[in-house]
C-alpha cells in the first residue's frame, strides 16, 4: 500500500492572484504555494472580524507542515497520499477549533480548503468546504471537487434543481468546514493520471460568485501563461458581480 509503480516526476508551473474584492473591508482567503512546486493550497475564511483571517492562515501553515513531515513525494503510493492528506486536514481542523475556543471573539472562525499535491507520480486533489478544483483537459472544464454546502446536498438529494442553486437563499452554508466538528471526517481525496497540457484551477467562490462555468472554461482556455490567465479570470469574477474576498489559483502540468 505504501509504495507506487515507477513514475515520471510531474512538472507543474503556477499563476496566482488574492484580491479583497469589491465588497470586503479585508481578505480573509489565504494561499500556499509549496517552494519545490509539489503542492497548492487555496483557504477561505470565515467568521467575520481578523477571525476567518486566521483561520484560513493557519490551514495553509499547518498542512504543508504536516506534509512535508511526513509524505514520501517521490515514492508514496495514492494509498498512503489520501490517509496523510486526510490527517493533515483532521489536525488542522482540531488546531482551528481549539483556537476558536479559546477566543470569545474567535469562536465562529472557520475556514474551507482545496488543495492539489504531487506525489508517487500521480496528482491528487480534495478538500473541504465550498472552494473548488476545476481541470480544464482538451477544451472541457470539469469540477473535481464536491461542495459540502447545503444547497449541494439539496441538489443531490433532488430536492431542488442544479440551475436553482447558484440563487438559492442557503448557498453559502456549508455543513463541512474546517473549524467544525465535520471538518475533520476526511478531505475527499481523488488520486488520476496527469496530462500534459492539463489545466487546474484552485479558487475560493470568489471567483465562481461572478463566472458561470462557460465563460469561466473560455478564459481558462485562452493563453498559457497561468499568472496572465490567473489575473484575467480575477478581474472577471470582479466585474461579474463577486460580492467575496477571490482567490484564483492556476497549475499547468508542463
Amino acid at each position: 500500500m505504501g509504495r507506487s509503480a515507477s513514475r515520471k516526476p510531474i512538472k507543474l508551473r503556477y499563476g496566482l492572484v488574492s484580491i479583497t474584492g469589491n465588497f470586503r473591508k479585508n481578505n480573509e482567503d489565504s494561499a500556499f504555494v509549496d517552494p519545490d512546486g509539489r503542492f497548492f493550497i487555496v483557504a477561505d475564511g470565515m467568521g467575520g472580524q481578523a477571525a476567518g483571517e486566521k483561520a484560513s492562515a493557519m490551514a495553509v501553515e499547518m498542512i504543508p507542515e504536516a506534509l512535508n513531515a511526513e509524505l514520501d513525494f517521490k515514492r508514496s503510493g495514492k494509498d498512503t497520499v489520501s490517509m496523510l492528506l486526510d490527517k493533515a486536514v483532521a489536525e488542522a481542523n482540531a488546531e482551528i477549533m481549539a483556537a476558536g475556543a479559546l477566543d470569545p471573539e474567535q469562536n465562529q472562525m472557520g475556514t474551507t480548503v482545496v488543495f492539489l499535491v504531487a506525489a508517487g507520480g500521480l496528482l491528487h486533489i480534495g478538500g473541504v468546504g465550498d472552494s473548488r478544483v476545476y481541470r480544464l483537459r482538451d477544451g472541457r472544464l470539469k469540477q473535481l471537487t464536491t461542495d459540502h454546502s447545503l444547497v449541494q446536498a439539496l441538489v443531490e438529494a433532488g430536492t431542488i434543481k442544479p440551475e436553482e442553486a447558484a440563487t438559492h437563499r442557503y448557498k453559502n452554508v456549508l455543513y463541512r468546514y474546517l473549524g467544525s466538528k465535520e471538518g475533520g471526517q476526511g478531505a475527499c481525496v481523488k488520486s488520476f493520471e496527469s496530462k500534459r497540457g492539463d489545466r487546474f484551477l484552485l479558487c475560493s467562490d470568489g471567483v465562481t460568485d461572478g463566472l458561470d462555468d462557460d465563460p469561466l472554461r473560455d478564459l481558462l482556455a485562452a493563453g498559457d501563461d497561468p499568472q496572465a490567465i490567473a489575473e484575467v479570470v480575477v478581474k472577471a469574477a470582479q466585474e461579474g458581480g463577486s460580492k467575496d474576498n477571490i482567490t484564483c489559483m492556476i497549475v499547468d502540468v508542463i
